[in-house]
């Protein structure tokens, strides 16, 4: 079966100097060959650069039998960026992402960043990651350094999505609230999947998707904890009436059109995902490098539904999603 990992992360070295002139909330020092990056005092995450080398995914990828990789920057994104440095490191990392795709051509398609701390810098690239440079769709990262995903400003940005069918693809970042669960490494053991449910969940309520009803939205890590709490979601907008004032149907309906990515190492977090949408909008993903791609592969390859459903999840929906 044709195999597309729909989240897969690279991180180039010259974004990372970009980071390290940040004075702000993200900062950057070097660690001998690899770097740490700082949000604040909540959380540090090394960067290895070794595992984020091009042929290394490659090699990765043919062991499990991957054909296509989309790859995208690992967080932090530009926006968090002074707005010189965002502008700066969103063309920087799309360059990166652009030339890798060329030169793997056939194994990478990739997803830009940009710089949305800037609307009209944003959208400028926008146009010249997609026209000019042909990557496939964007990363939306859970907050807008620290401007929710509904911000009026956003809605230009997704006005041309769904005008050009860009896919919006959401990614979690250290979220604004971490503060409350930084200790014990919280924030990327649940912080980073609640953040993303919010962010998906704000997506609704507020009316982005009733107003751009085709816009392609993708989220990642089998929803979050959102499909699990989608039941009380619908009970408190459809029979208390709370949070109905933007949208016209319930929660479910404007759902049920998102992609969900699989990556969770669980097989029955997979079933319950495959049992409360279907497989019609349910991606193959494996976080490459932070997660080891055998063990998503035997998650998948354990469910228990029809090959010709299974064959949609490893690739079909992304190739006619990402245009591969």
């Amino acid at each position: 079966m044709f195999c597309v990992d729909c989240q897969s992360h690279v991180f180039p070295k010259s974004y990372a100097e970009v980071i390290k002139k940040n004075r702000g909330f993200v900062q950057a020092q070097n660690d001998g060959e690899n770097c740490i990056i700082s949000y604040g005092n909540l959380q540090k995450f090394k960067l290895n650069f070794e595992k984020y080398d091009p042929e290394k995914k490659i090699r990765d990828m043919d062991s499990s039998k991957i054909d296509v990789s989309v790859l995208s920057i690992n967080i932090p994104g530009p926006e968090l960026l002074a707005p010189e440095l965002g502008i700066e490191g969103a063309r920087i990392c799309n360059d990166y992402v652009a030339e890798l795709c060329e030169r793997y051509r056939g194994r990478f398609v990739g997803l830009a960043v940009l710089p949305l701390q800037d609307i009209p810098s944003a959208l400028e690239e926008f146009d010249r990651a997609i026209s000019q440079l042909k990557l496939r769709g964007f990363v939306l990262y859970s907050h807008i350094n620290g401007k929710p995903v509904d911000s009026p400003e956003l809605e230009p940005v997704y006005k041309k999505a769904e005008e050009l069918k860009v896919p919006v693809v959401l990614h979690p970042t250290i979220p604004v609230w971490g503060e409350v669960i930084k200790e014990y490494s919280m924030i990327p053991m649940l912080g980073l999947m609640v953040d993303t449910s919010i962010a998906m969940l704000r997506l609704i309520l507020s009316g982005i998707l009733e107003r751009y009803p085709n816009l392609l939205v993708v989220h990642p890590h089998c929803g979050g904890v959102l499909p699990y709490l989608m039941p009380r979601i619908q009970e408190q907008t459809e029979v208390k009436k709370r949070g109905r004032e933007y949208i016209k149907k319930a929660p479910m309906e404007y759902y049920k059109k998102v992609y969900i990515d699989l990556v969770s190492p669980s097989t029955l977090a997979m079933q319950y995902v495959y049992d409360f949408f279907g497989s019609d909008n349910l991606l193959f993903a494996t976080d490459h490098p932070w997660v080891r791609v055998e063990m998503i592969k035997k998650c998948l390859d354990n469910l228990k539904i029809p090959s010709e459903e299974k064959a949609h999840i490893l690739g079909l929906n992304a190739c006619k999603l990402f245009k591969i």
